[in-house]
């Protein structure tokens, strides 16, 4: 058995919450990294860029037909058709533009995909998503519209106190009624899994640093 696949196997254990869904983020990584846990039976798998998922997934998708691949970086609605064809869940829906875009593709497609509404919970500058303020019409928005929003993605500022921005983003996804939340990374996914998150994204606990570009 390969260290990726024990790797991911620790992680499974320390969840021990077989509603969580993790999403092994293997941007950076070449396919045949990626293939042990695919023939362990993994299936999530996320990626930043548009570009480097169809090099790596377009031609390997019809081999493993139960796959299910996350668009967890932002997204430039330049990219969106690709992006709607090649991914099953879209984690960084955060403007009426975008949502717009999205909707046209899937027409033109005829696909219909998951998605997430991108918070910026700590109202930083550097980092995309809706303004917390915002968030309620545009999710009402994107109802209107017909996208299939099923949660709330978030990435919390970098210093030590997820559990405050968790907290926050559960209470926001109660009170829109959706079922599902994306949020947690390698550093803090045990807090995310305490406050309802149901997809963590998790990359150099599985695979190990990954290469700097």
């Amino acid at each position: 058995m390969s260290n990726i696949v024990k790797n991911f196997q620790n992680i499974r254990s320390s969840i021990n919450n077989s509603n969580v869904n993790i999403i092994d983020v293997s941007k950076t990584f070449k396919f045949d990294k990626i293939k042990p846990l695919i023939d362990f039976g993994h299936n999530h798998f996320g990626e930043n860029k548009v570009q480097e998922a169809k090099d790596k997934w377009l031609n390997n998708r019809q081999n493993y037909p139960k796959l299910q691949l996350h668009m967890i970086g932002k997204l430039q609605t330049n990219k969106v058709k690709d992006a709607v064809q090649l991914f099953d869940y879209i984690h960084s829906v955060d403007n009426e533009k975008l949502a717009n875009t999205i909707v046209k593709y899937e027409n033109l497609l005829a696909k219909k995909n998951k998605y997430f509404i991108q918070v910026n919970i700590g109202n930083e500058t550097q980092k995309s998503g809706i303004n917390i303020n915002k968030l309620s019409d545009f999710y009402l928005f994107c109802k209107k519209i017909s996208l299939n929003v099923i949660g709330l993605m978030c990435i919390p500022p970098n210093n030590k106190n997820s559990k405050k921005y968790f907290f926050e983003i559960s209470k926001l996804n109660k009170s829109l009624k959706l079922g599902q939340i994306s949020m947690g990374m390698t550093a803090d996914y045990l807090d995310a899994v305490q406050f309802g998150s149901t997809f963590v994204r998790i990359g150099s606990a599985i695979f190990g640093d990954r290469a700097i570009k």
